[in-house]
């Protein structure tokens, strides 16, 4: 009984861990006239650089936007302090 209350415990463990929320912040731009944008994304899977490009690349091309670089990936705990600075492009994308 005991292994099986530790082993549920450490897959629940497992499951929020593997859930946890992950976004990104970004700079793109648009051509002709030139207009550039600071955002901020959710992203799906692994909370990497090169994943979260992977995926914003595609969502701002969607909007004519091109993704200039993704500055950081971060959980929850780092989405508050960047709503002011991403203005309308706050989980826009």
């Amino acid at each position: 009984m005991k292994n099986l209350l530790a082993l549920t415990l450490l897959l629940g463990v497992a499951a929020n861990g593997a859930a946890a929320a992950c976004y990104a912040d970004y700079k793109a731009k648009q051509d002709s006239p030139l207009r550039l944008h600071y955002g901020v994304a959710e992203i799906s899977g692994d909370c990497t650089v090169a994943n979260a490009e992977a995926q914003l690349q595609d969502r701002l091309a969607q909007g004519g936007w091109q993704l200039l670089n993704v500055l950081d990936t971060f959980d929850d705990s780092g989405l508050e302090e960047r709503e002011a600075s991403a203005g309308e492009f706050y989980l826009r994308y």
